[in-house]
């Protein structure tokens, strides 16, 4: 029998927000006190530059990027600089990665750039990995990053799919460090724009698939209760039941 896998859909939600969800969660598995557990969610723009990154990989001056409401986040995943906002999907898994994957790192990431070639083939979009640069590519442009982080044998961190994210705001950095490449979305390929909440359900069910686990939705609320007791104080931006406006 598959193991349980806990996932939720969070709606938008600040990076920071985001972040002390994932180590409260993270510890929480590392205790198993939960299963393995999977956050589906949207950010406010947000550059965050992991341990790998140069600012010089971000174009734009910091008055530049705050007169744009774009914030600035140094975090502790792998790679460069990425960019998230409205309309891209991020998938947090935080899981134990012996049972997942036998331990293995590599396995797991490119079993995260499965899940989204996946998505992307059920949204009519032909993606493939890249032999030589981690994530999802149509041709040279880049449509879904993978950056990821272990801790206590947990993951955290995960992936980002753009669905209908400003392109424009991925002018503003690097993205990965790969000048030569571009960035697109499912929006502008197909002309389509994909509800979140429905794409998250997809992206869990899909995750279930390629790691074997049974995947079980939980209400948002259960999983910020978990940060509320490891007396954590976060800000979250709150939007309808269905998702943020795109």
């Amino acid at each position: 029998m598959s193991a349980v896998c806990q996932w939720a859909w969070l709606g938008r939600v600040e990076y920071g927000a985001a972040l002390a969800l994932q180590h409260a969660l993270l510890a929480a598995r590392a205790e198993g006190r939960i299963p393995d557990t999977l956050l589906l969610l949207e950010h406010p723009p947000v550059i965050t530059l992991g341990r790998r990154a140069a600012l010089a990989d971000v174009r734009a001056t910091p008055a530049a990027l705050a007169a744009r409401g774009i914030a600035v986040q140094f975090t502790n995943r792998g790679g460069l600089v990425t960019y998230h906002g409205p309309g891209q999907l991020v998938g947090y898994p935080i899981a134990a990665l012996r049972p997942l994957t036998g331990g293995d790192v590599v396995r797991y990431v490119t079993g995260l750039e499965e899940v989204m070639c996946r998505l992307l083939t059920a949204l009519g979009v032909a993606a493939q990995r890249d032999a030589q640069h981690h994530g999802v590519w149509v041709g040279a442009e880049k449509i879904g990053a993978v950056g990821v982080a272990v801790s206590r044998g947990v993951t955290m961190h995960g992936f980002a799919l753009n669905l209908q994210p400003a392109l424009d705001h991925f002018t503003l950095i690097v993205p990965c460090g790969l000048p030569g490449r571009g960035v697109t979305s499912v929006a502008r390929l197909t002309g389509r724009t994909i509800p979140l909440p429905e794409a998250a359900a997809t992206a869990a069910r899909l995750f279930g698939a390629v790691f074997d686990r049974a995947m079980a939705a939980v209400p948002a609320a259960v999983l910020w209760s978990t940060v509320e007791a490891e007396d954590v104080h976060v800000r979250t931006i709150r939007e309808p039941a269905g998702g943020a406006e795109l």
